[in-house]
């Protein structure tokens, strides 16, 4: 039978007092990483070993990294240290097996807290044990990587079509033109609404891909919602967009007609009837032309977003609808493809922690 233990008896947290702007003009040779990643290099370091930090505050709490010896975090961000009877991987991938962010708290900026999600269990096994389930969990990743690389390939496949077919277009129509509906949802902790585990589907920034809308979790809000905001109810065909932080940009196409709502990072474009190709569309605002207007139009720095009067002004290319059609003739064929990669990453990331642990 195996032996659990707590988290807390395990490793012990740390925490960063570093905010980005104190490094802008910090150059060195040690890495500093934030919510979205690597930030850049400095002269300094907080860890001397390999460690595991936690998004703490802010969009993207819980998030897990596995960060190597020398490095820093900022201050958004936990530090796990394991303890001497603990390997470093194992611990990594056990903490992102628990999904810390369902211990978020507060409204307006979510925060999770150590004291909270220490008394999370793992099983205890011994360093070999441990460390041969890390390895096999690190193939596993690589078989994600290696699904994710060729979902790239034909994304730039399919872009590269598209500016053949449309590149030289030069007249462009606001996107409310077309549109019928361009709205966006809000928090259901706004609205006195707490998660519940059936009902309606909630889609957040973390669900809109470039391009296609990930499902590995799903969360859910009681019916109750569609009632308090009516207009945010998703239907098929409707485009999505992130309009918040990291993920500006990121745009996909709601295709299933399970009941569902947005969050208010997330913004909802409901087409006219037979104004634009839906796939026309999701190729453009996935294109370089509109990431560069995104760029161009976002504020608010290290939180930035874009307005919906944002997304309504974006301009798009009048282009022959039956040119469209063809373009999107095109994209089903690869979307075959596509289909395949996603399912077997979906497959793939299903079983990679829950035989585990």
């Amino acid at each position: 039978m195996k032996k659990y233990v707590t988290l807390g008896e395990v490793c012990t947290k740390g925490s960063s007092s570093i905010a980005q702007k104190d490094i802008e003009q910090n150059n060195g040779s040690y890495g500093i990483y934030g919510a979205s990643g690597y930030i850049k290099d400095v002269d300094f370091y907080h860890q001397d070993k390999p460690y595991i930090a936690v998004v703490k505050d802010g969009a993207g709490i819980g998030r897990t990294m596995l960060l190597p010896e020398k490095t820093s975090i900022i201050g958004t961000m936990q530090y796990l240290i394991p303890n001497d009877d603990v390997c470093v991987e194992y611990l990594y991938y056990a903490v992102t097996y628990m999904n810390l962010a369902k211990y978020f708290s507060g409204a307006t900026i979510p925060h999770i807290y150590f004291k909270d999600y220490q008394k999370e269990k793992l099983p205890l096994l011994t360093i070999e044990e441990q460390r041969k389930i890390a390895d096999n969990l690190r193939k596993i990743d690589r078989l994600i990587e290696l699904c994710s690389g060729i979902l790239q390939k034909l994304d730039v496949l399919v872009k590269s079509r598209f500016v053949e077919m449309f590149g030289g277009i030069t007249e462009r129509r606001k996107l409310e033109e077309y549109a019928d509906l361009i709205t966006k949802g809000a928090s259901p902790k706004w609205q006195g609404i707490d998660y519940a585990e059936e009902g309606t589907l909630f889609v957040t920034s973390e669900n809109v891909r470039e391009g296609y809308l990930d499902f590995t979790k799903k969360k859910y809000l009681p019916n109750d919602i569609n009632k308090i905001l009516p207009r945010s109810v998703l239907k098929r065909n409707d485009i999505l967009i992130n309009i918040v932080n990291a993920s500006i940009g990121r745009v996909a196409v709601y295709d299933s007609d399970e009941l569902a709502n947005i969050n208010q990072a997330v913004a909802l474009v409901r087409l006219k009837p037979n104004v634009l190709n839906t796939s026309f569309l999701l190729t453009f605002l996935n294109s370089d032309e509109a990431l560069r207007a995104y760029d161009f139009m976002k504020v608010g720095g290290d939180k930035a977003n874009l307005s919906l009067k944002n997304i309504s002004d974006l301009l798009i290319p009048v282009a022959d609808l039956e040119l469209q059609e063809q373009f999107a003739a095109f994209v089903e064929q690869t979307d075959k493809s596509k289909f395949i990669a996603i399912n077997i990453k979906k497959i793939i990331r299903r079983v990679r922690l829950n035989d585990q642990f």
